[in-house]
């Protein structure tokens, strides 16, 4: 097993999803205060939060509407 898979088996589920909401928001578009922002609140809509910026809305706009 890899380094990285022991890593990750050994993170709470919470700190899984908060992981992959951040990389969704980076690969969306995000900058990373703002990604961090957005991922740590799982209550906020992620789906709403990409949308914004794939539609041209800045990241930190995005993220204080959906914050």
């Amino acid at each position: 097993m890899a380094a990285a898979q022991v890593e990750q088996t050994a993170l709470p589920d919470r700190d899984l999803v908060r992981r992959w909401r951040f990389d969704e928001l980076l690969r969306a578009g995000f900058d990373i205060a703002d990604a961090v922002d957005v991922a740590l609140r799982t209550d906020v809509d992620l789906h709403r939060a990409v949308s914004l910026v794939q539609q041209g809305c800045p990241s930190a706009i995005a993220a204080r509407i959906v914050l």
